[in-house]
């Protein structure tokens, strides 16, 4: 048990109240545990010097303690400020940086100030939770005002604290915690799970692989958690969270989820799986690439309630009937060894003149309440004897595409986007959706 009663993996209790300070375009009161701190958003229409150029526009933040925040009085930062308040600030302002796209924002300057009315640990993930929520009041502001015709935010951010006290790893620590921590780390993610920042540092002690994977599961879990009470607060203005649409991907292969993210991302905010809480194995039972794909997003749709994406594919050789097909993945007896899968193809196929083959894959997209849209890409080529490249997974070191007379895996990544089954699929999806749109 904890300093304050608390599990290993709980939060602080949280509070964050909108609105707070009236004369602002969007503000925040963020209270966790004892940390309290007032983040306001200001709407300059104009940008720095260095910036008016570009035409885009621009988020920064300030960040200070009042005197009396940690008890013993902090004198106030004059023209100087104090080296720790700069580095939070720019903190700050990078990770909020991250949330907006700055063509959409317009020639205009977002500045962010975050003053720490008490200090119980954890100011600067605070600040930058709250700060979230200050932007959001701000730009849904100028939206109701008519100076934006679309929401410019494409990521939601939040962070948080973890650390290692008395060598159990803990979630959002206290400043008791804090202050014996024998490992302290700030963590900053958007909404796709994806990392803005790691802030971490042995200060008692050094910390291992595994440790360190414990601090940033605490911290996934706690982020998800500061979301959900970000959206919370904002209420109907959490919309302008979602300047893109967002996709749960139903794939647990990151080389998947990394080209879906590619070839979707001018559309919508790929999210994986794993960041909204689905985590479980999910049995591929059809015969057919569409079939699983099917059961794949349909099951995590079920149990998210949002819309979702997933992909089935394997390679099918003509001069083996179709093989390795839905067994793609795990041909060789057990699931996800490409290096075992390639060699029993080469062995196979090691007195076989016929060696085309080609890459095929179903892209089901699932919705709640509407029928599963489905769409097939196929990419053909020819099977080498020998392994070229050191790029992509699966077979594609033996798979050459003849019109660039490369194999899958000695194409650049927007070369394979470019021309793959998949990408061939995405496209055919994208076109199904332009349809019903």
């Amino acid at each position: 048990m904890r300093v304050d009663g608390r599990e290993q993996g709980e939060l602080r209790n949280i509070r964050i109240q909108a609105d707070y300070v009236r004369t602002a375009a969007g503000s925040c009161l963020i209270e966790t545990g004892g940390t309290r701190v007032i983040c306001t958003a200001s709407v300059e229409e104009s940008l720095p010097a260095w910036r008016k150029a570009s035409g885009k526009g621009w988020v920064t933040a300030e960040y200070a303690m009042l005197p009396a925040s940690t008890g013993q009085r902090k004198k106030r930062d004059g023209v100087q400020k104090d080296g720790r308040g700069v580095e939070i600030q720019r903190l700050i302002g990078r990770s909020i940086r991250q949330a907006v796209d700055m063509t959409l924002l317009g020639p205009r300057t977002i500045t962010l100030d975050c003053d720490v009315l008490e200090a119980d640990g954890g100011t600067r993930t605070a600040s930058i939770t709250g700060a979230m929520v200050a932007l959001a009041c701000a730009v849904s502001r100028l939206m109701r005002e008519g100076k934006l015709a679309h929401s410019p935010i494409i990521h939601q951010v939040a962070a948080v604290s973890v650390g290692i006290v008395e060598d159990t790893p803990c979630l959002d620590l206290c400043y008791r915690e804090d202050s014996r921590a024998q490992v302290d780390m700030n963590v900053v993610m958007n909404e796709a799970g994806e990392y803005i920042e790691l802030q971490g540092t042995g200060e008692g002690r050094a910390f291992t692989p595994d440790e360190l994977n414990s601090l940033t599961g605490l911290a996934a879990a706690g982020i998800r958690e500061l979301m959900a009470a970000q959206r919370e607060a904002l209420g109907d203005r959490a919309a302008v969270l979602e300047g893109k649409p967002a996709l749960v991907a139903a794939t647990g292969n990151a080389h998947k989820l990394r080209e879906l993210g590619e070839i979707f991302g001018d559309w919508y905010t790929v999210i994986p799986m794993q960041a909204v809480g689905f985590d479980q194995d999910i049995d591929e039972t059809a015969e057919t690439f569409a079939g699983n794909a099917a059961i794949k997003a349909e099951t995590v749709c079920a149990a998210t309630g949002l819309p979702t994406i997933a992909d089935d594919s394997g390679l099918m050789v003509d001069a083996l009937n179709g093989e390795p097909g839905v067994y793609s993945a795990r041909y060789c007896g057990h699931h996800g060894d490409d290096e075992a899968n390639n060699d029993k193809l080469l062995e196979k196929m090691e007195k076989v003149t016929d060696r085309s083959a080609a890459f095929h894959s179903v892209i089901a997209l699932a919705r709640p309440g509407k029928e599963t849209l489905i769409a097939e890409g196929i990419c053909p080529g020819v099977m080498l004897r020998e392994r070229r490249g050191t790029g992509g997974f699966g077979y594609d070191p033996l798979f050459l595409y003849e019109p660039l007379g490369k194999t899958f895996a000695e194409l650049t990544e927007e070369e394979k986007n470019a021309v793959s089954h998949r990408a061939r699929a995405c496209a055919k999806m994208r076109e199904l959706l332009e349809a019903l749109a």
